[in-house]
């Protein structure tokens, strides 16, 4: 009675049984996998004795005459199905057409990503080259496929409400944000040991979050998703100790389908660390994390430099003016720099260890960001060694007392680089900064954050600002919602802010450019790295103006000082000049950390080299090619060339979504909504369980406060009306992108979809384009492969004439023979006779599954040197992973523990290929159990 591929109803919803078990009793266990609206894609298990099922036969479907003027329901009814009919190919269907202006190159990601069996990767696009929105289009992808309903985003703290936005906004993405106050709220919602992950499908949480709070973590385990995106994601590579944020990142790796990792500085240079981000997009890939190549990682990620695609961002990224503003140092300056040169603390360099700076280089590094963060650094020495009583320490103490002083006596007024930024701000300065212009806002950028402090209280006062009108961003006081509005306030007109003041918290991700193109750097990074990040904020993709970046520094008597600073100054011009040739200014330093490009500059300046040295000592450097240029092999570098020829769009019955979404809403009365041609927008009143769907998933604000819900379908105006949000008190846009990824359409499929009942199809006359005894059956196959999804998703007509079968007609060809699409039929004013019809069903059902089986062998024709392909390679993969573990512990006797250890790398690696050997398996293998519906039936007249 029951078997796989057999459509069932069970609880009031449609499952396809994928498995059949006997129970004890006598009855039988199904495992099912849904098919209607709000249980589709889910998996359960039923048990016949306790839930009655009833066999959905589409031989068995009641051919029902529509009676609605000129077919309108049928129409709709068909429509909604096709609305919800899964892409099964690798193409663009959706992405393309979200709220954005995308460059050709920003869809590769998701055409490389959706190439492979399992859609992961890493998109390693330079800084400012809009990675969120490739995020975004490939989500968009997913969802379009029926692989996204579940998504789990985890950024930084600083980029939650901006990453939330820009999927609302551009793709109509809804994300729950789980920040402090989202999961307080969240607890007071829920049940005390309820899972908020299984309560919410879409949420946002950064990577502290999830560190810090031990519930979630457990939450974690016991959860699964679609997708889980992680931005910034070379905060979670292991980079020689397994930190807390690397761990967590392992455990997320395995509790997803897709994973997409975006980062613009992804490994610090060394093979290992790049190795465990693509261990976790693929762990069976990579054999020895010390050496692998090309081969093993291919279309496991994606990089391009602002050079590689220069010809399409000429016009969305303005080129950069950079300058260098100097100033002679004080008298007071250049008496702690006197000291500073000449000193030396024999008690705190001895205990030194490897990879730390001498204490005075600690120093002087503080000193060169200011006075101020020189003391702090004096004082918290001090405070360390007060207990200390040895010859050598006290020394060290007169000679930071005697620092103190000396750093104590720069003044504001005798600070030269401060007052070097006071002339460029003050009205005639040459930066041309107008803080009562809106859109002349200005960051600044500080290492320390006793730096921070003093350029706020000293630029309020010496500026005259007000206090609203500057803001700070540093890692100290600032908790997760105040950050977040510091920086959405930074691009609202409204917001009174002029002038933000961030320590490198803001230099990763954020976008500062909406209102700003002007950027100072108070003091001069000592790592490339944060040039790369810091520039980023304003010099990316968007930027209507000509970024300016500036750069402040000193010019000393003293020899020592002099030779420091302009190794600092050298930084500045290998970023200029990477920016212009070789795309990745960390290419010069050659390792690829922060940390550890401090500590290369550090080093050059402790061995005295001047700035020439330092100079050849980079290009050569430059010269040897970095990690990812090695792995990235001889491909050619991908440009989107491809990317428009592999957009596609679904086949409708209406000219445009608009057009279906005023037609839908047109047959019910209840419905007051209001078309609005000009903008492409309709409105109307938000109906009850719709709202209910909106404010579980939207952001709090998303909705209007008038509950009127606008759509419109103009791309131009929903863009202009994001960027309106600068200068407004709203902080969502009151008008959403329509289209399919919009919860109110899902609502609309799913009404729509109920014109006609479970198990009835509409019939519809086509006089004068059908002969008079032509029948056409309108049929929606499914080929799902183990995993429930589909394979192939196929429309076509069953033709008759006479009563006889004349052929199989696809869907397209059938609308172009009969304009069903394009212009409307009157509906014969009498009941049709659907007998003739009704008899041909079982035929119909027979020649539509031959004809699915022909397209199954021809699908499998396709799978199967793919699946032979990806079996062999898993096969030389565990076989290099065994030997590797040989090599690893050796042949000889091993002691207990060591032999313990052996055994269980051996049975993970076994079980993780088993795993992945069967997911690849049920990916490529199709089901001989077609799911197949009678949609409608065509006749002519």
């Amino acid at each position: 009675m029951f078997a796989p591929g057999l459509r069932v109803e069970i609880r009031d919803a449609e499952w396809v049984i994928k498995s059949v078990d006997p129970t004890s009793t006598g009855e039988h266990s199904l495992l099912v996998t849904g098919v209607s609206e709000l249980v589709r894609g889910k998996e359960a298990r039923f048990l016949t004795e306790l839930d009655p099922v009833k066999p959905l036969h589409p031989e068995d479907t009641e051919l029902i005459p529509d009676r609605s003027p000129r077919f309108a329901d049928s129409r709709l009814y068909l429509e909604s199905l096709l609305r919800q009919s899964k892409p099964t190919d690798s193409d663009l269907w959706i992405g393309h057409r979200a709220a954005i202006d995308a460059m050709p190159y920003q869809f590769d990601p998701a055409l490389k990503a959706l190439d492979q069996i399992r859609h992961r990767i890493l998109l390693a696009d330079a800084v400012g080259l809009g990675k969120t929105i490739e995020v975004g289009i490939l989500l968009s992808e997913l969802i379009r496929r029926g692989k996204g309903k579940r998504i789990l985003c985890v950024t930084t703290k600083s980029m939650m409400s901006q990453f939330q936005k820009e999927l609302w906004t551009r793709f109509t993405i809804p994300l729950v944000r789980l920040d402090r106050a989202g999961i307080e709220r969240i607890r007071q919602e829920i049940p005390a040991d309820a899972n908020p992950f299984h309560y919410y499908d879409r949420t946002i949480i950064s990577i502290d979050t999830l560190k810090q709070e031990r519930d979630f973590r457990v939450h974690l385990e016991k959860s699964y998703w679609d997708v889980i995106v992680i931005d910034e994601a070379h905060n979670v590579a292991q980079r020689g100790t397994h930190s807390a944020r690397a761990k967590l990142a392992q455990l997320l790796a395995d509790r997803s389908d897709t994973m997409i990792l975006a980062s613009a500085t992804p490994h610090d240079g060394r093979a290992e660390s790049f190795a465990s981000l693509m261990n976790m997009l693929d762990p069976t890939a990579i054999t020895n994390p010390k050496s692998y190549g090309p081969e093993d990682i291919q279309g496991l990620f994606l990089r391009r430099f602002k050079k590689d695609v220069q010809e399409q961002i000429e016009k969305s990224f303005q080129e950069r003016i950079t300058t260098r503003h100097s100033a002679a140092a004080t008298s007071a300056e250049e008496q702690a720099y006197d000291l500073l040169s000449t000193a030396s603390f024999a008690s705190f360099d001895r205990a030194q260890r490897t990879g730390q700076l001498l204490f005075r280089t600690v120093l002087e590094k503080a000193l060169f960001s200011s006075p101020s963060a020189c003391s702090s650094t004096i004082a918290n020495r001090l405070k360390k060694i007060s207990s200390v009583q040895t010859p050598e320490a006290d020394r060290d103490r007169q000679v930071l007392e005697e620092l103190a002083v000396a750093v104590q006596a720069i003044m504001p007024e005798r600070f030269s680089r401060y007052q070097t930024l006071l002339g460029l701000l003050r009205p005639g300065g040459k930066l041309d900064w107008n803080p009562q212009r809106v859109d002349d806002r200005l960051v600044i950028f500080t290492e320390r954050v006793e730096t921070l402090k003093f350029l706020r209280q000293q630029l309020q006062q010496d500026l005259n600002l007000k206090a609203e009108q500057i803001q700070t961003l540093h890692g100290q006081e600032t908790d997760d919602k105040q950050l977040q509005e510091t920086v959405e306030n930074f691009g609202r007109e409204q917001a009174p802010v002029r002038l933000l003041i961030a320590t490198d918290i803001a230099s990763e991700g954020i976008n500062l450019h909406f209102l700003s193109h002007k950027l100072i750097h108070f003091d001069i990074p000592w790592s490339l790295m944060v040039f790369q990040q810091r520039n980023g904020r304003v010099d990316r993709y968007g930027q209507e103006q000509r970024p300016h970046i500036a750069y402040l520094c000193t010019q000393s008597a003293n020899m020592k000082i002099r030779g420091d600073q302009r190794i600092l100054e050298l930084l500045t011009q290998k970023d200029e000049e990477a920016q212009k040739n070789i795309g990745d200014p960390s290419a010069f330093l050659g390792v690829y950390d922060q940390a550890q490009e401090e500590l290369e500059t550090a080093k050059a300046i402790q061995q005295s080299l001047t700035a020439e040295q330092f100079d050849r000592r980079m290009e050569e450097t430059a010269k040897t090619v970095d990690l990812l240029a090695i792995l990235m092999g001889n491909a050619p570098v991908e440009k989107g060339e491809v990317a428009v020829t592999r957009q596609r769009a679904m086949p409708s019955l209406y000219k445009s979504d608009l057009d279906y979404v005023i037609a839908g809403l047109s047959r019910d009365e209840r419905y007051d909504f209001h078309l609005d041609r000009d903008r492409q927008m309709v409105s109307f009143t938000v109906p009850r369980d719709l709202e209910r769907t909106l404010k579980r998933a939207l952001p709090k604000g998303a909705i209007p406060d008038d509950g009127r819900l606008r759509l419109s379908g103009d791309r131009n105006l929903l863009q202009q009306k994001i960027k309106e949000l600068r200068s407004g008190e709203r902080r969502w846009p009151e008008i959403h992108l329509l289209w399919d990824l919009h919860p109110a359409m899902e609502w609309l499929n799913y009404k729509l979809l109920v014109n006609f009942e479970r198990g009835h199809a509409p019939v519809v006359t086509l006089n004068g384009v059908l002969a008079k005894d032509e029948l056409v059956f309108l049929l929606e196959a499914n080929i799902p492969n183990r995993k429930g999804q589909p394979v192939v998703h196929s429309w076509f007509g069953v033709r008759f004439e006479s009563g006889r079968f004349t052929g199989i007609e696809e869907l397209d060809a059938f609308l172009d023979r009969t304009q069903f699409h394009r212009r409307e039929f009157p509906n014969p004013d009498y009941e049709p006779d659907v007998n003739p019809a009704r008899t041909l069903l079982a035929e119909v059902v027979s020649h539509a599954r031959m004809h699915v089986s022909e397209c199954r062998e021809h699908i499998n024709a396709q799978l199967k040197p793919k699946l032979d392909a990806a079996a062999s390679k898993l096969e030389v993969l565990q076989k290099a992973r065994q030997q590797q573990i040989e090599f690893e512990f050796g042949d000889a006797d091993l002691m207990p523990l060591r032999l313990r250890q052996k055994q269980a790398r051996r049975l993970r690696i076994d079980k993780m290929f088993r795993q992945h050997r069967a997911y690849v398996e049920d990916t490529l293998t199709t089901e001989d159990a077609a799911f197949v519906r009678v949609a409608a039936v065509f006749r002519g007249e």
